[in-house]
């Protein structure tokens, strides 16, 4: 009997493991963004000849604290779109868009955070306040304050601060992860060329 219970013991984990799941499944595919102003590969540029900007990943209110698609159907009501997942944080993505947007559109080198304690060139940082679907309108929406400081003439002058509100938005044809993908991306590039033609005045 005991040798019995024994062998009925060892078989249920076995069975159950078939239904247990740790954690959400993956959706079938990933979104990222791409920007439309890429660096050439193999293009060089020095901070000897041309000017410098950091770029500060944007900070971002928790809905977009996740690697998830909000979905707005509401002012106080937000939802998540279903099977729609960021290959990374979307404020990082963006961040990346915005360096090669600036780099392509004014020439400048953008530097790490690191390197520019050595450089007073330009810093541009924000929030992203909207970067997500707008079920009312059916559009993407992506909303970045912005908060520029431009180059000093020396390390001695005063620090002044611009701030400029940017937002696009583009219609998406269905509330879905290809889709909202697609439209994401076309009103992230369309901020990010904003913000450029900005920094580059």
């Amino acid at each position: 009997m005991m040798k019995k219970l024994a062998l009925i013991a060892l078989a249920l984990p076995v069975s159950l493991g078939g239904c247990i799941k740790f954690g959400a499944e993956p959706p079938p595919s990933l979104l990222s963004l791409t920007p439309t102003a890429a660096v050439a590969v193999g293009a060089t540029s020095s901070s000897a000849s041309a000017k410098t900007i950091t770029i500060a990943v944007p900070v971002v209110p928790q809905e977009l604290a996740v690697a998830r698609v909000p979905v707005r159907s509401s002012d106080t009501s937000v939802a998540y779109l279903k099977d729609a997942q960021w290959v990374e944080a979307p404020n990082r993505l963006f961040a990346r868009v915005l360096a090669d947007t600036i780099t392509t559109r004014t020439g400048r080198v953008v530097l790490s955070l690191r390197q520019s304690l050595a450089d007073p060139g330009a810093r541009l940082g924000g929030e992203l306040r909207h970067f997500g679907l707008d079920a009312l309108t059916n559009e993407a929406v992506v909303t970045y304050d912005a908060t520029l400081s431009r180059d000093r003439p020396d390390r001695g002058a005063k620090l002044t601060f611009e701030k400029r509100r940017f937002e696009a938005r583009v219609p998406v044809t269905a509330i879905e992860p290809a889709a909202a993908g697609i439209a994401l991306n076309t009103a992230a590039n369309q901020v990010a060329g904003e913000v450029a033609d900005w920094v580059g005045r």
